[in-house]
């Protein structure tokens, strides 16, 4: 087990528009969920989501390490993912409010949306159920010779789920290029993680002889260090990796869930919004090191959510899926 590691100095050569660029993915993870969050309290999103707000380092540190063809996985709670692998605005609304000009065509909603072209295989509502697609992605590659990497982003309320150990299992006995990304934002849904997974979580990946690190999920250079390390390794085969990222989210489990007060006090998430936010982090680093000024992360900051209210106002005027279309893109057996 590697312990929590400290945010690296600024390297040698190192290119800002690489860290503006994280930076900027951030405040788009960011903007994308407050406005999601504002469709849902103005009704005009159907169903339930769930807000990745807090976790951004964790999607953008990992995401950034990827080629666009390497593959991830995605939760119930994959906003984030989705927007660090380069998925656009537009077509993001559009699928939350079930539009057709959305990456599933509106079918999917915000809990199975899925980018293929920039190597998302897809959100899962199902807890942990993507951990099989992810793992044959990287079965796939082994057996084709191909040089990808997938990731498979999971919650800590998912190493409940026995598939982890049948996949982590066949993982390490065939040596796979996956990592497998646990998101421990200290909660399953109304629980705390303390309360539910005895032992140790990186324990549980090293039963299988896979080598387990913990990182602190709010530093996002932190994250990307680890991250561009073990993808590297995981493609010149030395994979499986399994990472455990301490985060924290700042809504409740979906958006409906506004009384926490019964499984966590609104004292708790202030310190985490104050002291701990991953964009402040950054922010303040990138100033630190001269790589931006307070005015330049403000001016990416009011574009960003410039182009978030552009999305959302094109996406509530979008079309609805033709009628016609209900059965397209459903499987139906012989007979």
């Amino acid at each position: 087990m590697n312990e929590l590691a400290p945010t690296p100095d600024l390297p040698e050569g190192a290119n800002a528009q690489d860290y503006l660029r994280m930076y900027r993915q951030m405040v788009r993870i960011r903007a994308f969920e407050d406005s999601a969050n504002q469709l849902y309290l103005d009704a005009r999103m159907p169903g339930l989501t769930h807000m990745y707000s807090g976790e951004e380092a964790v999607a953008v540190g990992i995401c950034e390490a990827l080629e666009r063809t390497d593959k991830i996985t995605s939760t119930h709670r994959g906003h984030g993912h989705c927007v660090a692998k380069g998925a656009e605005f537009k077509p993001m609304f559009c699928e939350l409010l079930g539009k057709v000009e959305g990456y599933c065509r509106g079918k999917g909603g915000s809990m199975h949306i899925a980018d293929q072209s920039n190597g998302n295989l897809g959100a899962n509502a199902i807890v942990g159920g993507s951990m099989g697609i992810a793992t044959g992605s990287a079965l796939r590659a082994k057996l084709q010779g191909a040089d990808d990497v997938t990731v498979c982003f999971f919650g800590d309320g998912a190493t409940a789920q026995g598939l982890l150990y049948e996949v982590m299992n066949m993982a390490a006995l065939w040596s796979l290029p996956v990592i497998y990304a646990c998101e421990n934002n200290g909660y399953s849904e109304y629980t705390k993680t303390e309360e539910i997974a005895a032992g140790s979580i990186l324990a549980r990946a090293e039963a299988f002889g896979i080598e387990a690190h913990q990182v602190d999920g709010q530093d996002v250079l932190a994250v990307n260090t680890l991250a561009r390390d073990l993808v590297a390794r995981a493609r010149k085969g030395e994979g499986p990796f399994f990472i455990e990222l301490m985060t924290y989210r700042y809504h409740g489990h979906h958006v409906g869930d506004i009384n926490r007060l019964y499984y966590r006090s609104k004292e708790e998430e202030a310190t985490w919004k104050e002291t701990r936010d991953p964009i402040t982090l950054f922010g303040a680093w990138l100033t630190r090191e001269g790589v931006a000024s307070e005015e330049d992360l403000q001016g990416i900051e009011s574009a960003v959510r410039a182009e978030a209210a552009e999305a959302v106002s094109y996406a509530l005027d979008a079309a609805y899926p033709d009628v016609s279309e209900v059965t397209m893109h459903v499987y139906a057996g012989e007979g």
